[in-house]
């Protein structure tokens, strides 16, 4: 079951494109399947109770949207033991695990074995009632199958609520280490372009820098800040952070103010280094800690395929 609360900068949207927007990979196709069934409900500001929602309902602050996920996605992850695996940080509330490019999140069809989500069931079965949903146990965030680094994932319900409520605040810290074009960029700075499902392209976001768009898509805010680290030949190497990045955010905003990363095809990045992957790297999760989760930092170092390209 999905929850989720409307802000100030979604009132006035429509609830079908928010639903979207919160659910990644779900799709209009998806959404408009649940609105159908029923499957979507909302609660008004200063009502005690839900009403099924329709999705051309329009959102105000405050309004509390509950999405049944389960009837749209996938039957429940699997334990895979054969699933690669690698543990940076383990304790008895949360989970840090450092993954490898090419290896997906979670399941997406029926039975799908060797993603994080079903490593993680296999080692830590108590995940298997936390998390957005029951194909993504314990899993507190994702990152998309070619982005590699860290995961974090609780394994109580009361650290999964203290932490994901953190990220969706931005009050989480993640950084990332990203390879683009050097040409132009400038050595810091910070990019709020707004983000929507592409109406076009199910693989992608659109990120909207048209009025045209903005009025059109109903765009999400976001907000990534960057610092170029160094440059190597025509290869910078970044540090972007955005702490309450969404699907594909930190891809289309390079993207956007034309320096999209190496090996990213799907946003017109260069493949001519042979990466067979985008260069965006999840390097670094922190927490200050509550009383609830107490605080951790961990990092994950560059991988070599990246590496090489900016080594000094």
């Amino acid at each position: 079951m999905l929850e989720f609360i409307i802000e100030p900068s979604e009132t006035g949207s429509r609830l079908d494109k928010l639903v979207v927007a919160h659910s990644p990979g779900l799709g209009r196709a998806g959404a408009k399947k649940l609105f159908a069934a029923g499957k979507v409900r909302l609660r008004k500001q200063g009502e005690e109770r839900a009403r099924h929602a329709d999705k051309g309902d329009v959102a105000s602050v405050g309004d509390v949207v509950f999405v049944d996920l389960d009837a749209e996605s996938p039957k429940d992850a699997v334990p895979d033991a054969e699933a690669p695996l690698v543990v940076v940080l383990e304790r008895a509330d949360l989970v840090i695990v450092d993954k490898p490019a090419g290896q997906a999140s979670a399941p997406l069809d029926p039975g799908e074995i060797g993603t994080v989500a079903n490593a993680l069931l296999a080692r830590y079965p108590e995940m298997a009632g936390v998390g957005f949903s029951s194909r993504e146990p314990g899993l507190c965030h994702r990152l998309d199958t070619d982005t590699s680094g860290l995961l974090l994932a609780a394994r109580t319900k009361e650290a999964f609520s203290a932490l994901t409520g953190a990220i969706k605040e931005g009050r989480f810290d993640k950084r990332y280490l990203v390879l683009c074009r050097a040409d132009g960029l400038p050595e810091m700075g910070t990019i709020d372009i707004p983000l929507a499902p592409h109406p076009k392209d199910r693989k992608r976001v659109l990120a909207c820098v048209h009025p045209r768009d903005v009025a059109r898509e109903a765009p999400r805010p976001a907000s990534t800040s960057y610092e170029v680290l160094r440059v190597v030949g025509d290869v910078a190497l970044v540090e972007a952070r955005a702490p309450r990045a969404g699907r594909h955010q930190i891809r289309a905003h390079f993207a956007a103010i034309g320096h999209p990363l190496l090996g990213d095809v799907l946003y017109g990045g260069d493949d001519s280094h042979g990466l067979g992957r985008h260069a965006l790297h999840a390097h670094q999760v922190s927490w200050g800690g509550d009383r609830v989760v107490p605080a951790f930092t961990a990092t994950s170092p560059l991988p070599e395929a990246l590496a090489r390209l900016v080594a000094e």
